[in-house]
């Protein structure tokens, strides 16, 4: 049984869409499960419906306005880059109402509701194997799982979106009496997941460059500094997730294909920017395809916009 696992990882999530749309289009990869984090999970039920083109127009159009529905972040262009800085109206009004977050994401709920309709679920189901979540259970301390399956439209959509909530900056989320937030607060990469779901053969796209040395920029404000603490953190989960993937792999004889970016994509993946993720679903492309040119050194394949 064939997984593909796409990683958590904001608006890089577009590099993800181009390696994963040359492996479905070009390598013919039928896939039979799908598990993602964060913002991987936010493009699985697509390449699991198998619109990439639906996908493409949709991820690409990513903006914070249709992210949050209160904005903790100001985006600045400063000498050509963009910076992120604290809303502090937005903040402000947070602490009034006594809220635990900087912000909330109820308009991305909208978005995946909108974008990811009944019919397509209902497809999904009829067809594919599995499609998983990753969340985090803040209230137990552990990190939970959740199948296409075992629940309804409605509820699956919710723990979507779950899923993608970058907490003390999104919305924090109760169901059953318990606190969720973004499933890359426990795993990043669910390989192993996927491995003990009975996946023989798992590539596992990761947004994060595998060996590349660089300073960081750290932020200058403590609002900018926290997002930056909060990536080193998650950077670390993110190589224990490989690891014992790895191990899992070896240990299960199952076969393990890893996609990294080959560069350093973006220091705010909380950014995003039409422009640059349509380049970068471009460069997740030609990646996938120079990584698999050994296979068929003859063939080379001009990355277009996928077909709608």
């Amino acid at each position: 049984m064939k997984a593909l696992v796409i990683s958590g990882g904001g608006s890089k999530g577009a590099f993800a869409g181009g390696v994963a749309q040359y492996l479905i289009e070009q390598k013919g990869r039928a896939y039979d499960m799908f598990l993602g984090t964060s913002t991987g999970i936010l493009l699985v039920p697509h390449l699991a419906s198998n619109d990439i083109g639906k996908l493409y127009d949709v991820f690409t159009n990513v903006n914070q306005n249709s992210i949050f529905s209160i904005n903790p972040f100001v985006v600045k262009k400063k000498n050509g880059r963009e910076y992120v800085y604290i809303n502090y109206l937005s903040t402000i009004l947070q602490f009034i109402k006594r809220k635990r977050t900087f912000g909330e994401s109820k308009s991305l709920r909208k978005s995946i509701k909108k974008n990811f309709t009944q019919e397509e679920f209902n497809r999904i189901r009829e067809t594919k194997e599995d499609v998983v979540v990753t969340v985090a259970n803040l209230s137990k301390n552990r990190t939970e799982y959740k199948s296409i399956n075992d629940f309804s439209y409605e509820e699956f959509c919710d723990w979507i979106w779950i899923s993608c909530n970058y907490i003390p900056f999104m919305s924090l989320v109760k169901r059953n009496g318990f606190e969720y937030a973004d499933g890359g607060l426990g795993c990043v990469v669910p390989i192993r997941e996927a491995i003990n779901r009975g996946a023989t053969e798992v590539d596992a796209i990761i947004l994060e460059s595998e060996n590349l040395e660089y300073n960081k920029v750290l932020g200058k404000n403590p609002f900018s500094l926290m997002i930056n603490l909060f990536g080193h953190l998650l950077d670390q989960v993110e190589k224990g997730d490989i690891t014992i993937g790895k191990l899992a792999a070896l240990h299960k004889n199952v076969t393990l294909n890893l996609y990294y970016t080959p560069t350093k994509l973006t220091e705010n993946s909380l950014i995003f920017n039409k422009v640059l993720m349509e380049k970068w679903w471009m460069e997740g492309f030609l990646y996938a395809q120079e990584k698999h040119e050994d296979d068929n050194p003859l063939s080379s394949t001009v990355p277009i916009r996928p077909e709608i």
